[in-house]
């Protein structure tokens, strides 16, 4: 099995297109073409390959589409420690925020208590794509049933000007703000985030569908 083959034979070229213009950092010949589902099935296909394992390890890869598929690959992973080492060693070459929200380990919210840890390393990441994808899994395990307001002082403690970065801490705010209101909406209130990300975390929260037409109206009051 050639996996870049692989690809190749889902090449879509109209849609090549269309990521291009969604992720204009990445020239537009690194792109194949892969629809997200197909690169989906792929990946459950041959996760258990051997010659995904080769793939695993065979950075940095050429293509976009090829790193796509590399993220959805460590989402497959089931063991706990070899799916951490995968993300700790695929993350320096995550270069586009759609690739780097491609990773969801299934097997991350099985073992919270350690990756609470490491997603304070990612968090606090001086990398682009490092720190978006440790504030997208605190968004993603730890606004829930086992929640503690602490956590919010975690997206808070990122600085600088990076777009990706404070788009994500948006979006981990109006998350917040749906599953976490009573808590989240004090950090609101008292302004704690810098003001676009501020109006971008009150944006994505009135597009929400999990937050009530009632707080929707109280937060449009608060937008700056």
């Amino acid at each position: 099995m050639n996996i870049k083959k692989e690809l190749l034979a889902l090449q879509d070229v109209s849609y090549a297109d269309f990521q291009a213009k969604l992720t204009p950092n990445i020239p537009r010949d690194l792109f194949i073409g892969v629809r997200v589902p197909l690169a989906k099935k792929l990946a459950k296909r041959i996760a258990e390959e051997p010659e995904t394992s080769k793939f695993l390890r065979d950075l940095p890869h050429t293509y976009y589409d090829e790193n796509m598929l590399h993220g959805l690959l460590i989402s497959e992973i089931k063991d706990y420690d070899a799916c951490i080492e995968a993300v700790c060693d695929f993350l320096p070459y995550v270069d586009n925020w759609a690739v780097c929200d491609s990773m969801s380990p299934k097997i991350f919210a099985k073992n919270k208590k350690a990756l609470l840890e490491k997603i304070k390393q990612w968090s606090a990441s001086e990398k682009t794509y490092t720190c978006r994808f440790g504030i997208k899994m605190l968004m993603s395990y730890f606004l829930d049933d086992d929640f503690k307001p602490e956590y919010l002082e975690i997206p808070l403690s990122v600085t600088g000007e990076d777009y990706y970065v404070n788009m994500m801490v948006a979006w981990f705010f109006a998350t917040a703000l749906a599953k976490q209101w009573d808590v989240t909406i004090q950090y609101i209130e008292d302004q704690r985030l810098d003001t676009w990300t501020y109006n971008k975390a009150i944006q994505k929260a009135r597009e929400s569908k999990r937050v009530t037409p009632k707080q929707k109206e109280y937060l449009k009051a608060l937008k700056g």
